[in-house]
């Protein structure tokens, strides 16, 4: 499969509202067709403009979303803690269920935020490619240097607030009397979510033709025994 029909796929199996935010590879593939094989300096100018356009959008996503997702992580770890405070009382299997709840759903969002993180950097290494390829530029180098400093790509706090919420989640867990049908199924939908997004985000590495200093960063969450053990369980 074409990298572009790929992503195509990739962003229409997205949350529906984050559509929009990512790469728009067609239409900066439409540009490097427009640019031809000895661009001007004009059709460079726009090319560059549209691509640092793009990044700028990119970026201001994925920082909102990790401010998001930062004040969410502080708030469940107050009320875990809370919940601790309060083990053995009778309110507190309530409590831990909804946390519970919560906090599966904040990992599984936070991993399709480095899942997108993952597919963006490949789609801009992919265009950079196909338009020096087209104009015999040496455009790529540069921009991925410059790439590599950009938000978007430092996924450091994500990946940490990831592995603290699956601690959480063990601090969390609930014993069998406590645990409900419906909020397991719940889990259980979100995880087969999660753990398809992790696979999404080692086929994403195929595709990259970059290693050494442009490779993408180390993807340590596959190796998760408690999301392993999760997914065999829910499999």
């Amino acid at each position: 499969m074409k990298f572009g029909k790929w992503l195509k796929r990739q962003i229409e199996q997205s949350l529906p509202e984050w559509r929009e935010q990512f790469l728009r590879y067609k239409e900066l593939k439409r540009c490097v067709k427009a640019v031809g094989p000895s661009p001007s300096p004009v059709g460079e100018a726009e090319f560059v403009a549209t691509l640092d356009a793009e990044i700028d959008k990119i970026n201001a996503f994925f920082l909102e979303q990790e401010e998001e997702f930062i004040i969410r992580h502080r708030e469940l770890g107050r009320r875990a803690a809370d919940l601790a405070a309060a083990a053995g009382h009778e309110a507190a299997a309530g409590a831990a269920a909804a946390i519970r709840r919560e906090i599966v759903d904040l990992h599984g969002v936070m991993v399709l935020l480095l899942n997108y993180s993952s597919i963006n950097y490949i789609g801009l290494a992919k265009i950079l490619k196909k338009y020096d390829k087209r104009t015999g530029a040496v455009l790529r180098p540069p921009v991925i240097e410059a790439v590599l400093e950009q938000p978007f790509f430092e996924t450091g706090t994500v990946s940490r607030l990831v592995r603290e919420c699956e601690a959480m989640m063990e601090a969390v867990a609930l014993v069998p009397e406590e645990a409900d049908e419906a909020l397991a199924a719940a889990e259980r939908s979100i995880f087969r979510n999660t753990v398809a997004a992790l696979l999404t985000m080692e086929d994403v590495r195929a595709w990259s033709s970059t290693r050494g200093s442009h490779s993408l960063p180390p993807l340590n969450l596959p190796d998760s025994d408690w999301l392993r053990s999760f997914d065999q369980v829910t499999s």
